[in-house]
């Protein structure tokens, strides 16, 4: 027994709402169960807000990006999709690998220069870059630009370097 498009359509549709909500659950309880295992900071001591804050951070762009990658694998895969529409589908999902390929080597590289931590995130409007640490003069803003603009072959208009501390 075949079935109607429609209904193929709001299955699909409904499979991916769960799949969503799904995640949205498994970030949150992840996510407190975490908070719940780092040491409990004294006070003045934000250790572990910023552990948390870099954590939650991952987690939520991970969460994000299986989403995607997802309704990208949905459309692919439907019989109703039409060819265009699986091209471009799968031209957006090799240039999701391609960004968390450059987010993952750029976050490794400010590490490796001696921050604590990093988190890049790059997007339609370019590339965001949060540090760990103590705040940033010019000199050191100046270095994780130019690691920035090396890796990413971007222009440095296109970068902002921010510092959680």
């Amino acid at each position: 027994m075949k079935m109607k498009s429609k209904t193929k359509k709001l299955l699909v549709l409904s499979i991916m709402v769960v799949l969503l909500v799904t995640t949205g659950v498994l970030n949150f309880v992840l996510s407190d169960k975490l908070a719940s295992k780092t040491d409990t900071p004294s006070i003045g001591d934000g250790v572990g807000v910023t552990q948390t804050f870099f954590a939650s951070a991952r987690s939520e762009r991970e969460a994000t990006r299986e989403s995607e990658f997802l309704s990208l694998d949905a459309i692919m895969n439907s019989e109703t999709s039409s060819a265009s529409a699986k091209e471009t589908a799968e031209q957006q999902k090799l240039a999701l690998v391609k960004r968390m390929e450059t987010e993952l080597a750029l976050e490794t590289a400010i590490k490796a220069r001696g921050y604590e931590d990093a988190i890049v995130t790059i997007g339609d409007g370019g590339i965001t870059v949060i540090v760990d640490g103590e705040p940033l003069d010019r000199t050191e803003t100046n270095k994780i630009l130019s690691i920035v603009v090396t890796e990413a072959q971007c222009k440095p208009s296109e970068v902002r370097v921010l510092n959680y501390a």
